[in-house]
C-alpha cells in the first residue's frame, strides 16, 4: 500500500475503537503527528465483536468519541447483522468482503473499497478472503446485533450463532 494511499485511508476512517481495550487505545495527543505500519500493529480482541475480528485502535478514543480502528480477519470472519448509533465509514485494505444492507443489494468490496453506513443502518460483514480494514466511526462506537426481524439482541446470543455456523475451510482440488 502506498503512502498516500494510506493516508486517504486514515483521514477517511476514524472512530471505532471505543470497543477495544484500554491498552490498545490510542493515546497520543492529537497535536502530534503519527504513522505506523500495518506489519507493526499489534491486533487483539475486541470486546462484543467476533473473536475472528481482532483490532487495533489507531486514533482516537472509540469510547469517548470519534475514532479509527485498523482491523485484520480471516476468510469467512462474519460481522452478523447490527447497526452502531454513529456513522460508520469503513475502507479495505487488502481482500474481499461481502456487506450487506438492509433493504438494499449486497456489495463486494476490494482492495480500496469503501462504504458508509449511516447511524442505525442495519447491515452485515463478511471477508470472503482475508482481509484488513479501517473503520473510522465519527462519535462514540457501539455496535448492536439484530436478529432477523431486525429487533435488537444481546452480544452473546449473536455471537453465539456465529460461532455454531463457521464456514467449513475449501476442499483442496
Amino acid at each position: 500500500m502506498s503512502t498516500r494511499t494510506l493516508v486517504y485511508a486514515l483521514v477517511l476512517v476514524a472512530p471505532l475503537t471505543s470497543a477495544l481495550p484500554p491498552v490498545s487505545r490510542g493515546q497520543e495527543a492529537a497535536s502530534h503527528p503519527k504513522a505506523r505500519n500495518i506489519a507493526e500493529i499489534k491486533f487483539e480482541p475486541v470486546p462484543g465483536m467476533p473473536t475472528c475480528a481482532p483490532g487495533a485502535v489507531l486514533s482516537g478514543d472509540p469510547s469517548k468519541g470519534a475514532s479509527i480502528i485498523v482491523g485484520k480477519l480471516p476468510v469467512g470472519c462474519l460481522v452478523p447483522w447490527h447497526y452502531h448509533t454513529p456513522n460508520e465509514q469503513l475502507m479495505i485494505i487488502s481482500g474481499v468482503a461481502r456487506l450487506d444492507v438492509k433493504d438494499g443489494e449486497p456489495v463486494i468490496l476490494r482492495a480500496g473499497g469503501f462504504a458508509l453506513m449511516p447511524s442505525h443502518h442495519v447491515h452485515q460483514f463478511r471477508c470472503t478472503t482475508a482481509c484488513s480494514l479501517f473503520v473510522h466511526s465519527d462519535a462514540a462506537y457501539d455496535i448492536r446485533y439484530v436478529d432477523a426481524e431486525g429487533k435488537e439482541i444481546p452480544a452473546d446470543d449473536a455471537l453465539n450463532v456465529v460461532q455454531k455456523t463457521k464456514p467449513k475451510p475449501a476442499k483442496a482440488r
